[in-house]
């Protein structure tokens, strides 16, 4: 049950309220941002909030039981708080979120509302909107390993330890003409086959978005798409490395990489056609293979 203070709560009973909501955010780099949708800034709990931050509440949904909590917040781009770059760098992602019901002329006089952290977040020109999820989102997460035909590793990462420093599966190359917001045509990759970065990983290096990473969806020669647009124009000249994907089935693992031992899936197991499969008629029942897919 939430503990509302005295103080509040005769504030609340009252003809006139003089009451706002304030939001702290503290990201997962430790860098902690308040926001407030009063008129003027705020300061408690050695955080400032601040006011014409942007800031507006959607509907926040509460579950009975186990179900997750939902909401939303609805925010400006600036270059003060909240900036497009950050957002697509993942900077606010997973970000702990705590909003406060307060009496502005008393901040002392408040309760925390809702806990939670920010999920997906789309964001346009000049606004974005954030997913708020409550902590009991993780329960619905997968935990461990998941049984499946396909790796459960990222490719490159300490379980796979597939070298994508390897300059077979690593190259260099500058944008030489955008063809979309999220597609350009590419030099420096006449080397590799086609498809050899599709699902890889792509970080510039010069331009407006050095330093940030985007999944590659496809490759096709000097073609590439990226699965989500970078915040600023893709130009001429922008500098990138990319590292080689993998769709993660056994075949490409052992072919393409050479990693067959590390392979974190189960390629041999069997599928629904040997659940469902009844005896032989005629042969040997000797307990031996069926032979399905023979």
């Amino acid at each position: 049950m939430r503990q509302i203070p005295d103080a509040l709560q005769v504030k609340l009973g009252g003809g006139v309220t003089t009451l706002c909501w304030c939001w702290r955010v503290e990201r997962r780099d430790g860098a902690v941002f308040g926001f407030t949708s009063h008129d003027r800034d705020l300061s408690f709990d050695g955080a400032d909030y601040r006011a014409r931050g942007g800031f507006e509440p959607g509907d926040i949904r509460r579950e009975l039981g186990l179900s997750v909590d939902a909401g939303s917040v609805l925010g400006a781009l600036n270059d003060d708080a909240i900036t497009e770059a950050d957002i697509a760098a993942g900077l606010w992602d997973e970000a702990a979120v705590t909003v406060f019901r307060l009496d502005w002329t008393a901040p002392e006089h408040r309760y925390a509302a809702w806990r939670g952290e920010i999920g997906e977040t789309r964001r346009g020109a000049l606004a974005f909107e954030a997913e708020l999820r409550a902590p009991s989102h993780r329960l619905t997460q997968t935990t461990g390993r998941v049984y499946s035909r396909r790796c459960d590793a990222d490719v490159g990462d300490a379980r796979c330890a597939a070298d994508l420093d390897d300059p077979a599966f690593k190259a260099s190359g500058t944008v030489e003409t955008a063809t979309g917001a999220r597609a350009f045509e590419a030099a420096g990759l006449a080397a590799f086959a086609p498809d050899w970065f599709s699902r890889g990983r792509l970080t510039f290096a010069t331009g407006g978005n050095a330093g940030l990473s985007f999944e590659v969806e496809a490759q096709a020669g000097a073609s590439l798409t990226l699965r989500r647009a970078p915040p600023q124009t893709l130009a001429e000249g922008d500098a990138f490395t990319v590292t080689a994907g993998c769709d993660k089935r056994f075949a490409t693992c052992r072919e393409k990489f050479g990693n067959g031992l590390n392979f974190r899936g189960f390629p041999h197991m069997p599928g629904n056609d040997a659940l469902m499969a009844g005896p032989r008629a005629g042969g040997t029942h000797d307990g031996g293979s069926r032979g399905i897919g023979a």
